[in-house]
Parts: structure tokens; C-alpha cells; sequence
């Protein structure tokens, strides 16, 4: 507890604070975009907005990985559930994130669909081998710091020759939406505070490309409030400098080439899907993943017969701009008052990582 209190301490805060305030330019606005739903809630539980000098603004980014699916995501997962002797088991962010018409996972399982929530991918392997007269679905969502445990238990069930387990594959990849933001420049933005358990994973060598093209520095920060606050510090150096530079604020866990076994399984299991949509970014080309045909077995999308919907979210709810910056969650005007944690009608209020959810909680007198 005391290594993470090191990371915690006001007094180190208010000296990055007050080395902040002394290196802005005061004629400049600084626009950072944080593309992580821990950096989110972070920012905002530790109120570091005021800390930080009026012209340094933090834009919230599609970070939150079940924030960032389409509604028909969740349309087929329900479609999925509500199959006869299917047992869908997915984490439990995902059961609340609301479809078409509102109605959610949990919605399904109150009608009688057998919806099991799992706090590791494991988890639904092992209730595929407990109930071997029933199909299990693993409803797989997240960015690349979950990907390799989907992909080990797709590998496991082949070698186990487990019948009837498969997976609904959605995970979602990093550096290609950052390049869509920059080339949609909806928003201004000077720099991005790179995600931390993402970059354990992939490195921080993917970055190098966006940075270069679109001479964008990025640092990828730790959780922790002296870590952000670090983080912010150095593109605020880097901008200053004319620098464009993929930097590595989060030394402790991260490194340029990130880890290569989780990288190695994800190869052999997966592969880039042509497009897929982005709840408010639309269709972006190979932002995704899907299953590799050698594992089509255990694909949930070959195995049964998925309709097809298309998302058609709530006409006042500003989920969408708000993933892509261009709009604050107070922005909208279902923020706190029909739209709250306990009744999500987006999705970026359904996860804690989610930017309406977190500045609900942690921000509504700080934004």
C-alpha cells in the first residue's frame, strides 16, 4: 500500500502542479485527449482538472471498452442469449449496456435467458466444461489488455476439444481509432495521454506511426495521480519544445516493445477484421478483431445464426460526440437527470471508466 501512496502524495501533486503552471505558454490553449477509461475516472476521482491551469484542457476519448461498442453489438448478444440452450457468460459492465429499446443483458436474464456474469475469461471455459449438454458463449469485448486471455481460452478449448464452447469475438484495437480522431479533426488536439495496461501489452512502438504522421506527441502514463500529472507535464514540455515524441511516463510496467507471449497468442487465435463500428466514430477500417478461421469451430458469429441489426441510438443522448471529444457529459441534457448510474441510457454512463459515469461520480463541480 505504501508503494501506491508514494504515487498518491498532495505535496509531490502540488509541485508538478505548480511546474505545470510555470511552463504554459499563457497565449496557448493546451487540448490533451486521454484514450483510457482509467485515466478517466482517475482524472476525475483525484480532481486534477483543478490543478491544472486554465488554458490545459483534458479531452475524454473512446478509452471505455464496452462504451465504445454499437447498440447492435448488444442486439446480438441478446439475440445470442435468448437462443434455446445457450448460457451466455460475459463481464459485468457488458450486461448493463443498453440496446435497442433500452433493454440490456439483464433484461434477457430476468426473461429467462441463462446470463451468467465472469470476472476472468476462464470462467466460461470452465462452465463450458460443467455443462457440456448446454452451449456456452463468451461474449468477448475489451481492447488489446484483454485480448490475450480470450485468445489462450479459444486455444484451450481446441486442445481440450471442448464441443461446446465459443466465442463472440468484439475486442477492439487502440492506435487506428487515435489515427481516425486525428484525421476526422473534429477536435484540436496537441498530444494524447496514452493508455497504461493497453501499452503493457502492445508496447509503445505502435504509437510511432500516428505520432510521426500526424506530429502528435504521446505519452503513456500510469493510473495514479502523480503519474497523470507527470504525463501532462511532459507533453506540455513536448509541445513547447516543437517535439513529437511516443514517450513512456509509465516506465515501471511499459517498454517499447510490450509482451511479446500475449502478443505471440494473439497472432496464432486472431486476426484484423476489414472494418467495424464504433459507437460515435462510425465504420473504421481494421480497427477490430475476429477469430481465425483454423478456430471457426469456436467462433460464435460461424456457429449460429446472428441477424443482423443496426444501432439506432437515443436521439438526445450524446454518448457518440462524447467519445469522440466534441462534446462534455454535462453537455448533454440527459446527463444526471434521467440518465445516472443506477438507469444508464448510454453506455458512457453504464462503466465506471465511462467519461459521463466518472464525472457523475467523482466531477460534476469540477468540469
Amino acid at each position: 500500500m505504501k508503494y501506491i501512496e508514494d504515487f498518491r502524495n498532495g505535496d509531490v501533486a502540488k509541485v508538478i502542479a505548480q511546474k505545470i503552471h510555470s511552463q504554459v505558454n499563457p497565449n496557448r490553449l493546451y487540448q490533451f485527449m486521454e484514450f483510457c477509461g482509467g485515466h478517466t475516472h482517475a482524472i476525475h476521482r483525484y480532481g486534477l482538472p483543478s490543478l491544472l491551469p486554465n488554458n490545459v484542457e483534458m479531452i475524454h476519448g473512446p478509452g471505455c471498452p464496452v462504451c465504445v461498442l454499437p447498440m447492435a453489438i448488444t442486439d446480438k448478444a441478446i439475440a445470442l442469449a435468448t437462443m434455446p440452450n445457450i448460457i451466455l457468460c460475459s463481464y459485468a459492465d457488458m450486461l448493463r449496456i443498453p440496446g435497442t429499446g433500452q433493454k440490456n443483458l439483464l433484461h434477457a436474464k430476468a426473461s429467462g435467458a441463462d446470463v451468467r456474469m465472469i470476472y476472468a475469461a476462464s470462467d466460461a471455459l470452465k462452465i463450458a466444461q460443467e455443462n457440456p449438454q448446454k452451449e456456452i458463449v463468451f461474449f468477448a469485448v475489451g481492447f488489446e489488455t484483454t485480448t490475450p486471455p480470450t485468445a489462450l481460452i479459444i486455444k484451450q478449448a481446441k486442445n481440450l476439444k471442448i464441443p461446446n464452447f465459443s466465442v463472440f469475438c468484439n475486442h477492439v484495437l487502440t492506435p487506428i481509432p487515435m489515427e481516425h480522431l486525428l484525421h476526422a479533426n473534429e477536435v484540436k488536439l496537441d498530444g494524447f495521454v496514452g493508455p497504461a495496461h493497453v501499452s503493457i501489452v502492445i508496447g509503445s512502438k505502435p504509437y510511432e506511426t500516428v505520432c510521426k504522421k500526424y506530429n502528435k506527441p504521446i505519452v503513456i502514463s500510469g493510473f495514479e495521480p502523480l503519474d497523470l500529472l507527470h504525463s501532462i507535464l511532459m507533453l506540455i514540455q513536448q509541445v513547447n519544445e516543437e517535439r513529437c515524441e511516443v514517450e513512456i511516463q509509465y516506465t515501471r510496467a511499459v517498454n517499447r516493445l510490450g509482451n511479446l507471449l500475449s502478443q505471440q497468442i494473439m497472432e496464432e487465435v486472431l486476426e484484423l477484421r476489414d472494418q467495424f463500428e464504433w459507437r460515435g466514430l462510425g465504420v473504421i477500417p481494421q480497427s477490430a478483431l475476429k477469430i481465425k478461421s483454423k478456430y471457426a469451430q469456436f467462433d460464435a458469429e460461424q456457429r449460429f445464426d446472428l441477424p443482423d441489426f443496426r444501432s439506432q441510438e437515443h436521439k438526445q443522448c450524446l454518448c457518440g460526440e462524447v467519445l469522440r471529444g466534441v462534446k462534455k457529459p454535462i453537455d448533454c441534457k440527459l446527463f444526471a437527470r434521467v440518465c445516472a448510474p443506477e438507469n444508464p441510457l448510454g453506455s458512457c454512463m453504464v462503466s465506471s471508466e465511462g467519461a459521463c459515469a466518472a464525472v457523475y461520480t467523482y466531477g460534476r463541480m469540477n468540469v
